[in-house]
């Protein structure tokens, strides 16, 4: 008999922030996780997680409603059920659960985990094999402080440890932000390339004085500047510029991914495990973007190591991120709850090795910063 899922144990993690992390709605100086511990009953662990950002504040997720639901809704549904049958399982939640896309993504992770450990296989190659095991990873400069982030870009680049740059902007008027990202442009000249995330701040009309300003400053790429749900605008916005744009909250999967591509869009889109429902999810819609020539960002909600190599295998599995990608979510903790950290290096993180994820916790750690109550 195949092994089938014993039971699933979802843990609150707070790890604390290197920095205040400012975004346009909110400001973080502690990431919650939700760990996913999955057990089988051929003695297998996986591992998962579910993380988002500032609470409510980016989505309708928190990392409270993430435990509660897997908890009471989703755990039920896979207790019992075979443990490889991971096809038949994405779709049993998804027709049982409505929604729910990260609480989903890290049980998807969880499974994957286990099966690649039952095989001898990492999850890269359970998904196709990896085509590169080293990928770009950049920084996001998000103090908000104009020289504090100048020094922070350099000293990255000094130490190799990342080549471009994304800025978070949208907080302050349109005018004081162009001014912010042009003078850290100026400053870093070729030696790295500049992006902006405005995370939906600006209406249309802000959204054309401020990108044009930004053409002009040299900026590479503006990720999601107006409402994810105005696909026309954002149309325009991509047929009006030279710099690309870049969606982020407004392609959450392939059927998302359809009709920005039904609409004519140009630009590029941001992958993301956890707004896809998980790994598979996630790839589904870079296959739908390839087709219709869309380029390929990495995205992240700032997950810790977990979910972060989650996305690592899924990404190294694809021929080319043409933004590379920002898996940069364990650098931004001053802490970490596995056994042995991510490689970052030479402008990028490596592929971590073994079954499974090849991630391993501390359990240590991991009991320190779980939540008691």
């Amino acid at each position: 008999m195949s092994a089938v899922v014993e039971s699933i144990e979802t843990l609150l993690v707070d790890l604390p922030t290197i920095r205040p992390h400012k975004l346009s709605m909110t400001t973080m100086a502690c990431q919650t996780m939700v760990i996913v511990r999955m057990r089988h009953s051929d003695g297998l662990e996986g591992l998962g997680e579910g993380t988002t950002i500032g609470g409510l504040a980016y989505g309708p997720e928190s990392p409270e409603s993430i435990k509660c639901n897997i908890d009471t809704y989703l755990a039920p549904l896979l207790i019992g059920q075979p443990s490889n049958s991971i096809n038949a399982l994405r779709a049993r939640m998804n027709r049982h659960v409505r929604g729910n896309a990260i609480a989903k993504s890290a049980l998807e992770t969880a499974l994957l985990d286990a099966q690649g450990k039952r095989l001898g296989l990492s999850v890269a190659e359970l998904l196709g094999g990896a085509r590169q095991t080293h990928l770009p990873v950049l920084w996001t400069l998000a103090s908000g402080d104009t020289a504090r982030d100048i020094d922070e870009a350099f000293q990255r680049l000094d130490e190799r440890r990342h080549g471009d740059f994304k800025l978070k902007i949208g907080a302050r008027p349109v005018d004081e932000d162009v001014a912010h990202v042009a003078a850290i442009k100026a400053a870093l000249g070729d030696r790295a390339s500049v992006r902006v995330d405005v995370n939906q701040a600006w209406d249309e009309g802000t959204a054309v004085r401020g990108i044009a300003a930004l053409q002009d400053a040299g900026i590479a790429l503006i990720e999601q500047p107006i409402d994810a749900r105005n696909h026309a605008g954002l149309v325009r916005l991509a047929e009006r510029f030279r710099v690309p744009m870049l969606a982020d909250e407004a392609v959450a999967d392939a059927r998302d991914g359809y009709e920005l591509a039904a609409r004519g869009f140009s630009g590029a889109v941001a992958l993301k495990i956890a707004k896809a429902g998980g790994p598979l999810g996630a790839l589904e819609l870079a296959g739908l973007a390839r087709t219709v020539g869309m380029g390929l960002y990495g995205g992240t909600l700032l997950e810790g190591t977990v979910g972060t190599a989650a996305a690592l295998h899924a990404w190294a599995t694809l021929p080319e991120l043409a933004w590379g990608s920002e898996m940069f979510g364990p650098l931004l903790l001053t802490d970490d709850i596995v056994a042995e950290p991510l490689d970052y290096r030479d402008f990028g993180v490596a592929l971590p090795a073994g079954p499974g994820l090849g991630i391993t916790l501390d359990e240590d750690k991991l009991a320190h910063y779980s939540r008691k109550h």
